[in-house]
């Protein structure tokens, strides 16, 4: 993130001058740290109402036991007690699991008075411009492999396969470009919608591939509002109005855009009706899924520059999130299914922090929101309600209730592995107490 011109400050805080040169004071230092790594949390993908709750912490154990927070998904303002200055800090896009890993590294210093604030605002200052540790070819080839292996999970056919990889390309170019083009960007979710919609339909109308609207979700689901909508929902229910019904409505608007575009694609060619429903290929047997979790478990290193060497924990995850949504769809339905995904999801993710403290909960869970697609369901199913508007309120219903069971899921898991984390420590400290 940019380093902020200095805030004007008042009372005790404010900064000195010792034989002419400017020298700041530990309280705007700490100020300015504490919404650094405030507003690095939020990029890393975490719910305001955690990255309030877990910057008190922080901002007690530096000395400021009343630290007032208020944080959005777009910035933070924090202040070290009532009535003192303020700062705001606003957020410069999302981070890389890579830096979100270090941002949990620097919180968990700063917890345990193992790093010098001085150190962790380097460190945090100089988070944006942290390279990426492979290539750009590699990055996109992990792209290409994530759209790949949710494809083998949602649509394991061959056919149904290569589309999907060539319209991952598409959007992976168009992507680049909308990185330097503000417009593209701006229409990125309908354009990007609307030219894998008209390959993906021009392969149906020409028979080369049956379940042509499921073929066209994987190019799509990274891009996709699906860990927006649900981190806006959990916000909700934990009391964080503004920002979960910030996300939520951003979500939508973002389906809406992408629905416009396979919806434009479908009048243009035109398709029949019959070929836009909910249809699964399924040629390549009982061994696509797992091949499919391994195949995004590499992309994932490769897209967000992690390490190897978290691809078992990542895969872990991913392989339980994965077996729980099963056993659950199975047992009582779509909703079922994503509850239990997103519980085991979060509860996994939580055993490897367990297991391996340095590898923070986040890095881990974060991959399972692709895999329990969200997102896709929503625009599978607001694609739908467009083509088939008598279906309104079931359609509305099920992607509420999936997003709602989701949510739902996450908020249990956490709540578990808080409770357990607090049992295990008291039970540590009572063992270390001599009789």
């Amino acid at each position: 993130m940019e380093v902020p011109q200095p805030q004007s400050t008042e009372g005790g805080s404010a900064d000195v001058r010792s034989r002419g040169r400017l020298v700041r004071s530990p309280d705007v230092t700490d100020r300015k740290l504490l919404t650094y790594l405030g507003t690095a949390m939020i990029a890393s993908g975490q719910p305001v109402h955690e990255v309030e709750e877990q910057l008190r912490r922080v901002s007690a154990r530096l000395g400021h036991p009343d630290a007032q927070v208020a944080a959005t998904p777009t910035g933070l303002t924090l202040n070290l007690g009532s009535g003192e200055p303020a700062s705001f800090e606003s957020i410069n896009g999302p981070l890389r699991l890579d830096q979100s890993a270090m941002v949990s590294d620097i919180r968990l210093g700063l917890l345990t008075g193992g790093l010098d604030p001085e150190e962790a605002l380097t460190r945090l200052s100089g988070l944006r411009s942290l390279p990426s540790r492979y290539p750009g070819w590699a990055m996109h080839l992990g792209f290409l492999a994530v759209a790949f292996g949710i494809a083998m999970i949602l649509q394991p056919g061959w056919p149904n396969l290569l589309v999907a990889a060539a319209g991952s390309v598409v959007v992976l170019g168009m992507s680049r470009l909308a990185a330097r083009a503000q417009l593209l960007a701006t229409l990125l979710p309908t354009v990007a919608a609307f030219a894998v919609a008209l390959m993906v339909f021009s392969a149906a109308d020409a028979g080369l591939i049956e379940g042509p609207l499921r073929t066209l979700l994987p190019p799509l689901a990274v891009l996709l509002p699906g860990a927006l909508m649900v981190t806006g929902m959990s916000e909700l229910a934990a009391g964080a109005m503004v920002a979960g019904s910030s996300r939520l409505i951003f979500g939508v608007v973002q389906l809406l855009l992408f629905t416009l575009g396979v919806l434009a694609a479908a009048k243009v060619l035109p398709v029949e009706a019959t070929q836009l429903g909910n249809i699964r290929v399924d040629e390549l047997g009982w061994w696509a899924a797992p091949t499919g979790l391994v195949v995004i478990s590499v992309g994932l290193c490769l897209l967000e520059s992690a390490p190897f060497r978290q691809l078992p924990w990542i895969g872990v995850v991913l392989l339980l999130a994965f077996a729980a949504q099963s056993v659950g769809q199975l047992l009582g339905g779509t909703a079922v299914g994503s509850f239990l995904g997103a519980l085991a999801a979060s509860l996994g993710a939580s055993l490897v922090e367990a297991v391996r403290p340095q590898l923070p909960r986040l890095v881990v869970f974060l991959p399972a929101f692709w895999l329990l697609v969200p997102g896709s369901l929503g625009l599978l199913s607001v694609t739908q309600l467009g083509i088939n508007p008598s279906e309104a309120v079931s359609t509305v219903v099920q992607v509420v209730a999936v997003i709602c069971a989701i949510a739902l899921g996450l908020m249990f898991g956490s709540a578990i592995a808080r409770s357990t984390g607090r049992l295990i420590r008291r039970f540590r400290r009572r063992r270390t107490v001599p009789h």
